[in-house]
C-alpha cells in the first residue's frame, strides 16, 4: 500500500482495536489465532481496519485480513509502555503493520530516546506510518513536528496532564483538529454509536473502538457490576 492511501482508507471508518485485556494474563482471548479471528470478523462487519498488540498478533492478523493494520507492542504497565522504544516499533512495522502507533506523550521513554528518534529509526528501516498515541494538545504539535503521520488521543486521561473522565475526550478531538495538519483518530473510551458520531462532528478521521467490540471478558465484567449480577 502507498503510503497516502493508507490513512485515506481509515478516512470516515471505524477502527476496532483486538487485543486482550492488559490487566489480565488469563483473559482465553489472548492468543493470536483467536485474535486474527476476531479482526476477520470485523472487518466483515465493516471496520476499515485493525490495531493490535505485539508482533505474534500482528502477523496472525495480517494474515487474515486485508485492511490496514494499526501495530503497538504494550511493554511493561506503567510510564510509557505503549511501543516504548525504537526497537519495539521497528519490530511492529516488521510484523506487518502498515502504520506503527507509538506513545508520543512527554514522558520519559525507557530506551532514553526521543520520539522524533524513534521516527527517525522506523523511517531508515522501514516503510511504515506513525500514529503518536497522545494526551495533551501540545504532545500532538510537537509529535507532527517530529514526523508523525497522525495523532491519536489514545491516552487522554491515562496521564498526570490529563484529566480522566468516564467517557472519551472529545475536547481534545477537536482541538487536535483544529491545531494539526494531519489525521486526528479519536480514540479511549468510545463505546457507543452516539459518541462516535460526535467524534466525527468534532474533526477525527477515524474512531477507535475496542473492548465495547471485541472483548468478552470486559463487556460481561461491565454489565454483571452494572446490573448486580451474580457472578
Amino acid at each position: 500500500m502507498a503510503a497516502v492511501s493508507v490513512l485515506d482508507e481509515l478516512a470516515g471508518g471505524l477502527v476496532v482495536s483486538c487485543q486482550p485485556l492488559p490487566d489480565d494474563p488469563d483473559d482465553p482471548m489472548r492468543d493470536p489465532y483467536v485474535q486474527a479471528r476476531v479482526a476477520a470478523a470485523v472487518v466483515r462487519g465493516g471496520a476499515v481496519a485493525v490495531r493490535a498488540n505485539g508482533p505474534a498478533d500482528i502477523r496472525a492478523i495480517r494474515a487474515a485480513v486485508e485492511v490496514p493494520v494499526i501495530g503497538l507492542h504494550k511493554h511493561g504497565s506503567a510510564g510509557v509502555f505503549i511501543t516504548p522504544t525504537a526497537a519495539h516499533a521497528v519490530e511492529v512495522a516488521l510484523a506487518g503493520a502498515e502504520i506503527v502507533a507509538v506513545d508520543a506523550t512527554h514522558r520519559p521513554r525507557p530506551d532514553g530516546r526521543s520520539f522524533a528518534d524513534t521516527v527517525r529509526a522506523l523511517r531508515d528501516r522501514t516503510a511504515a506510518l506513525v500514529l503518536a498515541d497522545v494526551a495533551t494538545v501540545a504532545e500532538g504539535v510537537a509529535a507532527v513536528e517530529a514526523g508523525a503521520d497522525a495523532v491519536a488521543t489514545t491516552l487522554s486521561g491515562y496521564t498526570a496532564t490529563s484529566p480522566r473522565s468516564d467517557g472519551p475526550d472529545l475536547a481534545l478531538v477537536d482541538r487536535l483538529a483544529a491545531t494539526v495538519p494531519v489525521p486526528v483518530i479519536a480514540e479511549g473510551r468510545y463505546r457507543d454509536a452516539e459518541q462516535i458520531r460526535q467524534a466525527f462532528a468534532a474533526g477525527a478521521h477515524a474512531v477507535v473502538l475496542g473492548n465495547a467490540i471485541t472483548s468478552p471478558l470486559w463487556l460481561t465484567r461491565q454489565l454483571v457490576a452494572a446490573t448486580g449480577a451474580a457472578s
